[in-house]
């Protein structure tokens, strides 16, 4: 009988958040967090590591467990299933990761969830196995670069990409994915500067860079620990945001004075707080974000950063909000629902969530967003539509549409509100449109003017 109790060691743990994942393919983000909330930050990040690094490599580890195990992956219970990937990613993932504690806490895992022990003999013998052979076992890179290629992606996702980017860009997206990112940090200018907190990360032996591309950027190459950890957290001296993100909000251009701004779509508050820094001292912003979790979030982000005077987070969906009709606004971001593509490398699972007719769903709830925006803009005002999709059909596609629908409005060219380091991630068209093979997050964003008059 399985037991009842809540894992606590980090492999538990992490197979249970894997478990979970398999049956309900609900974001790891949220099960990651809401799993590991008991435990240490240094059990908290081996948590991490080996979720996220089995997703990222799940292609890979079933390729090297089909070589060990007779019995067919498809018919493994999900605990068995990830307790070994689990195992096989620490030995060929974590080089400092001993032998024993890979495969013995591993196995351990069964035995503390009660599984019978013809299976703990089964999963021992195979990872001892694989520990036995790891010397001549291919690497993932080598698989990576063979024909044809394992490239720990869908098929469709590939294929798609190929049409659009070519084989070679597809590839390098596909590693890039493949491979743990940077922690990007974006500097609160209204409470420090980037000198500032670069010094300060240094005191404390925190090793990190100006960014490539945003002026308010930091990245910190590798980071295990919490982020609520890093000096300047509880002051509200940055925001965890990555380059892109930050890129996309200087779209909003010089605000005018008394200017009225919409976050539509907020989140957690990253563009939110980013555009609150941007507001002149007598403007004033709307915050709008329907999910209890998230506004919770968003409320604790803008207190933390000093934003609560001037932004007002409203728990509410747009439409909702729209129907209160609110005096109209100057300027109105809408960072709409997406599929996420563009951030894979940050949140491995969507990979394996997403089904590509999820793309014309997720395109409806964008054009409906814009046009509720729409009616909410003032004449000669400044619609910023932005996704993190690399996906036609949520970017230029959704534009398209919505243009043909409300044609007063009219895109402006982004590249004059960038730094000129970002200018090259401006395309023909005048939109935002960054890869990950420009060492930051898949992104697209357009600034359109609401050329309708009074």
């Amino acid at each position: 009988m399985a037991t009842s109790q809540p894992p606590t060691t980090p492999r538990a743990v992490a197979v249970e958040i894997l478990c979970l994942w398999a049956t309900t393919h609900n974001s790891v983000d949220l099960l990651f967090h809401a799993a590991s909330e008991r435990l240490a930050d240094l059990d908290r990040g081996l948590v991490k590591t080996l979720v996220y690094g089995v997703l990222r490599q799940k292609e890979y580890l079933d390729h090297i467990l089909r070589s060990f195990a007779r019995h067919p992956l498809r018919k493994m219970k999900p605990r068995t299933l990830m307790t070994l990937r689990i195992g096989i990613y620490q030995l060929l993932f974590l080089s400092r990761m001993p032998e024993s504690a890979a495969v013995n806490a591993t196995v351990n895992t069964l035995k503390e969830a009660g599984q019978p022990p013809w299976l703990i003999g089964f999963a021992n013998g195979i990872l001892r196995a694989v520990a036995r052979s790891r010397a001549t076992l291919p690497t993932a890179d080598q698989l990576a670069a063979a024909e044809p290629p394992l490239l720990n992606h869908p098929a469709w996702m590939i294929e798609r990409w190929q049409t659009r980017f070519g084989q070679e860009t597809a590839r390098a997206i596909c590693r890039i994915n493949n491979a743990e990112p940077p922690l990007t940090l974006r500097v609160n200018t209204r409470r420090t500067g980037r000198a500032l907190l670069l010094e300060a990360l240094a005191k404390t032996g925190i090793a990190a860079r100006k960014g490539m591309y945003s002026p308010a950027g930091l990245v910190i190459d590798a980071f295990p620990g919490s982020i609520v950890s890093l000096p300047g957290y509880e002051a509200g001296h940055f925001q965890v945001q990555d380059e892109a993100a930050q890129l996309a909000s200087l779209l909003a251009g010089p605000l005018p004075g008394r200017c009225r701004v919409l976050d539509g779509c907020a989140g957690l508050g990253g563009k939110t707080s980013h555009l609150a820094e941007m507001l002149p001292p007598d403007g004033t912003m709307v915050a709008v974000e329907p999910d209890p979790r998230r506004f919770r979030l968003l409320r604790d982000n803008l207190r933390r950063l000093g934003h609560s005077q001037a932004v007002q987070p409203v728990r509410s969906d747009l439409h909702s909000y729209a129907a209160s009709r609110p005096q109209p606004f100057d300027l109105i971001l809408i960072d709409a629902p997406c599929s996420g593509t563009g951030v894979i490398r940050r949140q491995p699972d969507i990979r394996w969530n997403r089904r590509p007719e999820d793309l014309a769903t997720y395109q409806k709830t964008q054009i409906h967003l814009l046009e509720i925006s729409a009616t909410l803009l003032k004449p000669d005002g400044v619609l910023i539509y932005a996704t993190c999709s690399l996906e036609p059909e949520e970017n230029q596609e959704a534009i398209r549409l919505f243009i043909e629908r409300c044609p007063h409005f009219v895109p402006e060219d982004a590249a004059p509100f960038l730094p000129e380091a970002a200018r090259r991630l401006v395309d023909k068209s005048g939109t935002f449109s960054p890869s990950p093979t420009d060492g930051l997050d898949g992104f697209f964003a357009i600034r359109l003017i609401n050329g309708r008059s009074l």
